[in-house]
């Protein structure tokens, strides 16, 4: 045969290719093969690029260890990897008796010292192909590059062309590779993960089992998620011909990775907890950093540049990245380009951030200076030349004055999001007291202050206007949504004279990789959710119930009518919104002016009181005072607390609703937000941000919804066809459409009634999810996959898919809207979600399935106040699961004597039942402790978990004389302390809570 269509063919090429860019071909055996599945190190390699560059290192080193000095050296640099990390060895090198070892050297940035270039030079770069990397088993990694000896890279390869795809490569690191072997532990081997196959491309920096999280690492194909077709290659070839060439990895090692501190904090705002993250740059990062170091090192100083990148791209970190670049940036004769890099925002996070990145980037302190006193400060920044300065927006006529005054210098300012600003910051006329008006007044007044508000977007395009064209500053706009004069004044102008972006990752890019939600899937206007909720509820098929009426009660809406506002937004709330992100979503209600908002909170307190909701609480967001018959209301009076703490006070348990008017509808990053009321006039970029609040995604968020008693969605879509060419709103939804689908697909004959029932048996058996019904649900699934396969043809497989994903999606979406128990419909939606999984896929399948987060709010009987059950029909009973409840005390028993069992067989210790009732005492002294019962109720899951593991081994050390070889064996063993750490945690944290 011609063609080798094999795995082991596409891993070939991909080995070759680095070879002749001047890789080496690397095969770990015998002795070398040992001691890499002993320490991770390729210690053959090592010491040839220690003896080639740093002989006299070594000998000295020779001489203190004798004859055993390469196993002292591998010994000292397996414990500062441990220690210390890849990352920062590799680019610090290590000391050993007072001898510094170098492992690798970058490229240098000029060409001035011959010897650091004869040095980098001698780095040696390998790639190995099937390595044995594990002494317990005879697992084998695909290929590995290393560099100087050390893994840093691991990547498992899948061809389509043998039936596998890069998910398979996903689901070989999650389930086959055990984070725990050392080549793969977190930080201290491999820094990058990547699953590809021939058309996409997928990393991660940290092996975690099934909970493996991997990020997309592609180009992008005509603004969407993929890779662009290339002529006689690859599509994924751009990974090995570029990213993984020597010059490039070095510079991704020396100058993109850093490990970031994330600190977890309880409700209290006590830090539980230090989370550090490898941050390995995605591809347009990547592409975008380079791209304008390569343009600004050919045009020199002067030129602007326009980043238009979505929300989700992560800016931050593109902006950590460029500052640093440029900041470094030399020419040929090695002098600075720039005298300081100037970079202006109002994201505090970007500060710290900043910081920390370019200090593990340089390894000195120092280089970042941040103004946070006055303008006297960044005046000083700029004379002394500091290398980056960090400042806000309100500053940026100032910088403007002055980097005029130092004329001598060169200046990079980079401006991050011009036009957004935590608090929504007003003009004097938003902040000024509004005085008794009427609600149509209050509108006018307040769209006329809005209009003229002084945007700092177009402020910064005006000033740069006026004084002309600068020759010794060169400006790098970052922002998502660019408005005309953005485009204008920091655009690229083509060969037409037309300015566009030098840089785009799209919305529609960034929705399809999942790092936003698209909020348009579910957005529908008040006329469009009437005529469902009304339609649903006059269904003779349909079971009737009080909170559909309530939704449906008004025809028509006053455009003033608050109350009857207030009722549809808190009703909504309560039946749908508040059961989605496990039971923690937010809303924001968008009000069209102040006294709107003052109004809507009086309402909302009102209703909820009058209703006795007492788990549901509103804040409201507006500047300045508002009089209202006769009474002032200010933010902080009406909420409680100051403005500035509202952001913190809206993420926490307390707060489920924001009322808005002008502030935080742009720049106001709350993952929690799921749901928004519109209640506004909204067009063109001001729609676009003001809905873009719902992007953002966090753990257990899937949708959105937005319900807009305001605007045509027509308005809507034409606001955000700029910024995201193929976005298309829901039309209005019949649910009897429902009816349609079910008869066609029941038509197909793929299914029968029999198999649904028992899916929906399993699914609904009222006991805890369990990985054993999973055999059932395959041999049942099993049967409908075959006649999907064998009785119909192409085209009737892809209407089937086509119906039933569509059936899915609109069972979902009317859902949100009210609900609809239809039990048939109810038990197909169940089961076409795991059917659809397992027929076969095709690339161009835009399969939506209900997520498991979905599914436990379709399955909980209680989800709308108790006003749908499910009904029972025919003989299958259904019995939804309800949140929270607990084990059987048969299985409770059942768990705990099996774990002294589970003990013995991992660790070859020989505990008995008596050492079990040493466990069971550590359960009791938790449980009994007051502190940890505080710390229970106050907090999640997650986060009381970090204070539990802090407690645990004074609890362990204090029963210590009463069972010693028992709480030793704690002491000694880390992988024994967390076994039974995690075994003992449920227990313990429902045991505190009640």
């Amino acid at each position: 045969m011609a063609i080798d269509p094999s795995e082991k063919g596409f891993e070939a090429n991909i080995e070759s290719s680095l070879i002749l860019s001047g890789y080496f071909q690397r095969k770990l055996t015998g002795y070398s093969l040992e001691q890499f599945k002993k320490y991770a190190i390729d210690t053959e390699i090592l010491f040839d690029f220690l003896e080639k560059t740093q002989p006299k290192a070594l000998e000295r080193l020779q001489k203190v260890y004798k004859e055993q000095y390469k196993a002292k050296i591998i010994d000292r640099l397996h414990k500062e990897l441990d220690k210390r990390g890849m990352i920062d060895v590799l680019r610090h090198g290590m000391k050993d008796y007072g001898v510094t070892l170098k492992l690798a050297y970058n490229k240098p940035v000029s060409t001035m010292n011959q010897m650091l270039i004869d040095l980098y030079n001698e780095n040696i770069f390998t790639v190995s192909r099937q390595v044995y990397y594990s002494s317990q088993n005879n697992n084998s990694i695909d290929m590995m590059v290393s560099l100087n000896g050390l893994p840093l890279i691991v990547m498992e390869l899948k061809n389509q062309l043998t039936g596998q795809t890069v998910e398979d490569s996903m689901k070989q690191f999650r389930n086959d590779r055990d984070p725990r072997e050392l080549l793969f532990q977190f930080k201290k081997r491999a820094i990058v993960f990547f699953a590809v196959d021939t058309d996409e491309v997928y990393m991660t920096t940290r092996l975690n089992g099934n909970k493996t999280f991997f990020l997309p690492f592609n180009r992008g194909d005509n603004g969407g998620k993929g890779n662009p077709v290339v002529y006689g290659d690859y599509r994924t070839s751009y990974l090995w011909k570029d990213i993984l060439q020597k010059d490039s990895l070095l510079d991704i090692l020396f100058r993109f990775v850093y490990v970031e501190l994330d600190e977890i904090k309880d409700s209290t705002g006590e830090v539980v907890e230090k989370k550090e993250t490898v941050i390995f740059p995605r591809y347009h990062q990547l592409d975008v950093v380079r791209k304008v170091e390569i343009d600004v090192k050919e045009k020199g100083v002067g030129n602007n540049y326009l980043i238009q990148h979505s929300a989700g791209s992560g800016k931050t970190n593109s902006i950590s990245w460029l500052a640093h670049r440029l900041a470094k940036l030399h020419d040929e004769d090695d002098t600075a380009v720039f005298n300081s890099v100037i970079v202006i925002t109002d994201r505090r996070v970007l500060d710290k951030q900043l910081q920390d990145a370019v200090y593990q980037l340089e390894h000195k302190a120092g280089m970042v200076e941040k103004i946070d006193k006055d303008s006297a400060q960044l005046a000083a920044a700029i004379s002394s030349g500091t290398r980056i300065i960090i400042t806000t927006l309100q500053k940026f006529p100032f910088i403007m004055e002055k980097v005029g005054d130092f004329t001598r210098g060169k200046y990079a300012i980079i401006i991050d999001e011009a036009h957004s600003s935590q608090g929504g910051k007003a003009s004097t006329a938003m902040t000024n007291i509004l005085s008794d008006k009427t609600l149509e007044e209050a509108l006018e007044a307040d769209r006329i202050a809005e209009e003229n508000m002084d945007d700092m977007e177009e402020r910064i395009a005006e000033l740069l206007a006026k004084s002309g064209k600068q020759d010794n500053i060169s400006f790098f706009a970052f922002t998502a949504t660019p408005k005309a004069k953005t485009i204008e004044k920091f655009g690229t102008y083509d060969t037409d004279g037309k300015p566009h972006a030098f840089h785009v990752y799209s919305m529609k890019q960034a929705i399809e990789e999942g790092f936003i939600i698209d909020v348009l899937k579910n957005y529908t206007t008040y006329k469009t959710y009437y005529k469902i909720a009304k339609s649903v509820e006059e269904d003779p098929e349909v079971v009737k119930s009080k909170a559909t009426k309530q939704i449906a009660k008004y025809v028509s809406l006053h455009p003033h009518n608050i109350a009857q506002k207030t009722e549809i937004m808190i009703e909504h709330y309560r039946q749908v919104t508040r059961h989605k992100i496990g039971g923690r979503a937010k809303a924001m209600v968008v009000t069209s002016s102040r006294l709107h908002a003052v109004r809507y909170k009086l309402a909302f307190d009102k209703y909820i009181e009058r209703k006795g909701y007492d788990d549901m609480k509103a804040v409201v967001a507006f500047s300045g005072t508002v009089e209202d018959k006769g009474l002032p209301y200010t933010e902080a009076e009406m909420n409680g607390f100051g403005e500035k703490e509202l952001p913190e006070k809206f993420h926490t348990d307390e707060y489920q609703v924001l009322l808005v008017a002008e502030k935080y509808q742009t720049g106001f990053d709350e993952p929690l937000l799921h749901t928004m009321y519109v209640d506004k006039p909204l067009d063109g970029i001001k729609a676009v941000q003001t809905l873009s609040r719902l992007n953002r995604t966090c753990t257990g968020k899937n949708d959105t919804f937005v319900l807009d008693f305001v605007n045509e969605a027509e308005d809507i879509q034409n606001a955000f066809q700029p910024y995201y060419e193929v976005t298309g709103l829901e039309s209005t939804t019949d649910p009897n459409l429902l009816y349609d689908l079910q008869r066609e697909l029941d038509a197909s004959q793929i299914y029968t009634i029999e198999e649904i029932e028992g899916v929906c048996e399993l699914e609904f058996s009222g006991k805890k999810k369990t990985a054993k019904t999973q055999e059932k649900l395959n041999s049942i699934l099993d049967l409908a996959v075959n006649r999907f396969n064998k009785d119909i043809d192409k085209e009737q497989q892809e209407d089937f898919k086509g119906a039933s994903t569509k059936f899915i999606r609109t069972y979902s979406f009317i859902l949100q809207i009210a609900p609809f128990a239809d039990i048939e419909l109810h038990k197909l939606f169940v089961y076409l979600n795991y059917l659809l999984k397992k027929l076969p896929r095709n690339i161009s399948d835009g399969v939506y399935l209900a997520d498991d987060v979905a599914l436990e709010y379709y399955r909980n009987e209680k989800v709308f106040e108790g006003s749908i059950s499910l009904q029972v029909q025919g003989e299958t009973e259904l019995k939804p699961t309800s949140h929270g409840k607990g084990k059987s005390v048969e299985e409770e028993k059942e768990r705990l004597s099996s774990i002294i069992e589970r003990l013995n067989e991992r660790f070859g210790t020989e505990f008995t039942e008596t050492d079990k009732l040493s466990r069971d005492q550590i359960v009791e002294d938790m449980i009994k402790d007051e502190d940890l019962a505080q710390k229970a109720k106050s907090n999640t899951r997650e986060n009381f978990k970090f204070s539990y593991e802090k407690a645990f081994m004074d609890f362990v050390i204090s029963r210590m004389t009463q069972n010693e070889s028992f709480f030793m064996k704690m002491l000694e063993n880390a992988d024994f302390k967390t076994m039974i750490m995690e075994d003992m945690f449920e227990e313990v944290y429902e045991g505190l809570r009640h």
